[in-house]
């Protein structure tokens, strides 16, 4: 169903100009609140004005009109997780492409990673995103800063003089610190600044040479496989380091049951653990790489179904925080390669929440849950305010039509990289309408 706004060149205008409008004729959602009845929402500039059912109909004089025609309004979405290639290797995405894609994906805020070349461990780094964020990206950008430099793990970068120029959190990107003094360290440093730390869980000595899950799959495949113990291992080491320290820590991608018992236990201590999930875990097992699909290769590995099943279960009993796209874009050369040998990586600001649809779809999750894992989750772990409707908050909303089918072309996503596990995969709702600080920023044509 195509979204259709009334009195169009009016509504541009204003938009442009941060005037009146008003979605009418919507189901309005907000999981911070747990809303969800028919209504409509009115903004005024770059905020919210007013909302409820009594605008479900009826629009303020003057007002542009959007009308939702029964489709979802709701915060805009939250990814934690979204590597770039700005700067250094912008072939595979920029800050602008990034945005386009997290847009049309419903994606209102990303939080960028200091996996680039150089890596952002200095402040005038964190500095030269935030300029280019402000000159070139539709959406908010945030950075998360190197832990360490240069992401080797063995020497800590400037916490508090990164927080200060604006680093959200601190992690050492896709790889994992081994030395537990370092991440002590870190932990114990990051604590006197209020600093998130955010760790991406996988030993390296039991990884490195590993394509995919070990297991039955793999062998069958004759493919090198990475077990799960290599990533319960560094969690398990890190909350009892997180014990030790009271530093806050954010298990960055967690894959498998084993993991999430150890951050379930944490949480009943009432240790300041969380954690997230890819909506590749959450949506596809390793039998999905099938004849070798290099699109297919991620890091962490795809697991088993039944570790699928259990993250979807996490997300369900809040014992997982939030849901991240883990957008990291390949390009061709190193993704059409043997499977061993390919990159790990795949897009995915464009698809999360269609992919995420069906697990609603499927009766597994509902969708306050599910949305509440990409909006107010997100926006409480980092500390801003966003991921709400409420009078006062910014106005960055979209609209969606959880029903539409569509199938996925890589060719015409907006990310440089195409590199889709979701590639022709047919997908069932589409985001309709992308709302930042009271701009439309993505409407489908």
């Amino acid at each position: 169903m195509s979204l259709i706004a009334m009195n169009t060149k009016t509504e541009q205008s204003k938009t442009s100009t941060g005037k009146r409008q008003v979605f009418i004729n919507a189901r309005i959602i907000d999981p911070a609140s747990g809303r969800d009845e028919p209504g409509g929402l009115l903004v005024e500039g770059t905020t919210i004005a007013d909302l409820g059912p009594h605008l479900r109909r009826n629009a303020p004089e003057g007002a542009t009109v959007i009308d939702c025609q029964g489709n979802i309004l709701c915060p805009g979405l939250i990814d934690c997780q979204v590597f770039t290639g700005e700067p250094g290797a912008e072939h595979r995405e920029t800050l602008k492409t990034a945005s386009l894609a997290a847009a049309a994906g419903g994606v209102t805020t990303i939080v960028v990673m200091p996996d680039t070349s150089p890596v952002i461990d200095q402040v005038a780094l964190v500095d030269f995103i935030q300029r280019r964020a402000r000159d070139n990206a539709k959406v908010h950008v945030h950075t998360m800063a190197a832990m360490t430099r240069g992401l080797a793990g063995t020497e800590m970068t400037e916490i508090g003089l990164l927080k200060r120029a604006g680093a959200i959190a601190f992690t050492n990107g896709k790889s994992t610190i081994a030395n537990t003094a370092v991440m002590r360290n870190v932990l114990n440093y990051s604590k006197d600044f209020g600093a998130l730390i955010v760790h991406h869980c996988e030993d390296p000595h039991l990884s490195n040479d590993g394509a995919m899950n070990s297991g039955e799959v793999a062998a069958r495949l004759g493919l090198p496989g990475v077990s799960s113990v290599a990533e319960t291992i560094v969690i398990d080491r890190d909350v009892r380091l997180v014990e030790l320290t009271g530093g806050r820590y954010h298990a960055a991608t967690i894959s498998c049951e084993a993991s999430l018992n150890v951050i379930r236990a944490a949480k009943t201590r009432n240790l300041p653990v969380t954690c997230g999930v890819s909506i590749n875990h959450l949506t596809l097992n390793e039998n999905d790489i099938g004849p070798y699909r290099t699109f297919f290769k991620v890091r962490p590995p795809l697991r088993r179904e039944e570790d699928r099943v259990a993250m979807v279960r996490g997300i369900n009993n809040g014992d997982i925080d939030i849901i991240v796209s883990s957008h990291d874009p390949q390009d061709a050369d190193v993704k059409r390669r043997p499977f061993a040998e390919a990159a790990d990586g795949a897009v995915g600001l464009e698809t999360m929440l269609p992919a995420a649809l069906r697990l609603y779809h499927s009766g597994d999750l509902s969708l306050l849950t599910l949305l509440r894992a990409m909006t107010i989750n997100p926006a409480k772990l980092l500390g801003i305010g966003a991921g709400r409707l409420q009078k006062g908050a910014v106005a960055d909303l979209i609209v969606f039509d959880p029903s539409e089918p569509w199938v996925v072309n890589k060719d015409v996503l907006r990310s440089r990289s195409k590199n889709s596990p979701f590639d022709e995969a047919r997908l069932q709702g589409r985001v309709l309408r992308t709302m930042v600080a009271g701009e439309t920023v993505y409407q489908v044509p």
